[in-house]
């Protein structure tokens, strides 16, 4: 992802330089591709965090209806949710990585926490 390839090279070098991140978190939207590429970067990714005390929120699960280009409208319903399995496999990648991650699941038609 050479958007993100970018970040993480000035993240190291700022890290470097200063011994304290340039940014806080990143979010990794790879919803979609499929859930064992999208855990598969994010374990990439959160190794090279880690080292610099860089959280990695990271989006699993699809939404409905179109975002950042992307057309999920004819979805089939039931996987607009995120399952605890989907979770489970995310968590096993990454907790023996560090603590620093949180998975924001899909409900319905967004990513995240939002009171109904």
């Amino acid at each position: 992802l050479p958007w993100f390839d970018g970040m993480m090279a000035a993240n190291k070098d700022f890290f470097e330089k200063t011994g304290e991140p340039l940014f806080s978190s990143h979010m990794l939207d790879l919803s979609e591709e499929t859930d064992e590429e999208n855990i598969a970067i994010c374990v990439k990714y959160f190794k090279q965090m880690v080292p610099m005390k860089i959280f990695l929120e990271m989006e699993i699960g699809i939404t409905g209806g179109e975002e950042d280009g992307v057309n999920n409208e004819d979805v089939d319903p039931e996987k607009l949710y995120t399952t605890p399995e989907q979770v489970w496999e995310v968590y096993k990648a990454l907790a023996p990585i560090g603590e620093g991650f949180s998975v924001a699941a899909a409900f319905g038609n967004v990513h995240g926490f939002y009171k109904p």
